[in-house]
């Protein structure tokens, strides 16, 4: 029986496919005008996408790690505090979240600067200051945190006791342990699954269209409205998405093969 190939060894026939799909639409693309101004005008959504990604995920990746060693404390208060939180995210849609932060939590958040503000004499704020894109990064932090941090403590617990052992013997302080020892190893056993979901953040940040954020899909939305080219229009949408996912996950492939190599 002829053994299976290694993943590794496998020829990539899926990136051909979808760079010679990828070719032909942007060849599309520079050939038509109707492909062309759909593009000029969704190209505006990139950055305000690239933005509400970054940030939310940076956000949500130390929300999750506090929530993880929050989750690994010696007191009980500090992880059914923590376990609260998780569960309570990972049950409610991404979409219902980000409707209650925009339009309950924030509002609920200018109140409360106001009660403080108002005696001490300073300028009151308004809903309306509060910038929408700003409701979506933290409705997009508060969602994935809860993801992250189950995936922090995995990685946290994966560590060989014995080592922290070792550097407890050696007179590490716990803050010291946990910089030098355990979240090294820690972060490279879970790089993928934070890779990941990276890439399910740039694909979920087009829900903050919603809330009318001008990001590629909210643009694609008025955009079609408009010209009534809703197959050309969400093609090149499609298309954004695709060239910054499949980037990030090659990408994200590299840096992982070369920890291997490293680790070798």
């Amino acid at each position: 029986m002829t053994p299976n190939p290694k993943p590794d060894s496998d020829f990539p026939w899926w990136l051909v496919i979808l760079a010679v799909t990828g070719a032909v639409l942007f060849w599309e693309v520079a050939t038509s005008d109707v492909y062309g101004a759909a593009l000029r005008t969704l190209a505006k959504g990139i950055l305000v996408t690239v933005i509400v990604a970054v940030v939310a995920y940076l956000g949500a990746c130390a929300l999750g790690l506090g929530l993880a060693v929050m989750g690994l404390s010696r007191h009980l208060w500090l992880r059914q505090t923590a376990r609260l939180y998780i569960e309570v995210m990972r049950g409610i849609p991404i979409i219902v979240l980000l409707l209650y932060v925009a339009f309950v939590l924030a509002p609920g958040l200018v109140w409360l600067v106001n009660q403080v503000a108002e005696p001490l004499g300073l300028p009151l704020w308004k809903t309306r200051d509060f910038p929408l894109i700003a409701r979506a990064v933290i409705a997009l932090m508060l969602a994935y945190s809860a993801f992250l941090a189950e995936i922090f403590r995995a990685g946290l617990q994966a560590v060989d006791k014995g080592q922290v052992e070792a550097g407890q013997a050696l007179g590490l302080t716990g803050w010291q342990r946990f910089r030098h020892i355990v979240f090294p190893q820690a972060f490279r056993m879970i790089l993928p699954p934070l890779g990941n979901d990276f890439v399910a953040m740039v694909k979920d940040s087009s829900l903050v269209s919603v809330l009318g954020v001008s990001d590629i899909t909210q643009l694609a939305k008025v955009t079609a409205a408009g010209n009534f080219r809703y197959f050309e229009t969400y093609n090149v949408a499609a298309l954004l998405y695709l060239t910054m996912t499949i980037g990030l996950s090659l990408i994200l492939r590299r840096i992982e093969a070369r920890l291997r190599q490293r680790e070798r």
